[in-house]
């Protein structure tokens, strides 16, 4: 039977919430095997002037536990 974990993380881009998901996502990726899915929960940025600066995203990282794996 297979487990999975889940990890919760918030990413920033000052260019756009895709481009946050994407830079998460491949950082991760760096660090965490097996990664399978990945759930956006919230979106919200900072404003500056009258303009959006800076743009944070709440993600939920799901990623498969390999029992036969060894050190």
């Amino acid at each position: 039977m297979a487990s999975q974990k889940h990890l919760f993380i918030t990413a920033t881009s000052n260019v756009s919430w895709k481009d946050a998901i994407v830079q998460a996502v491949a950082e991760a990726s760096k660090t965490i095997d097996y990664l399978t899915s990945v759930k956006i929960m919230e979106q919200r940025a900072s404003i500056s002037g009258k303009k959006l600066a800076e743009f944070y995203v709440d993600l939920d990282l799901t990623f498969t536990i390999d029992r036969e794996r060894e050190d």
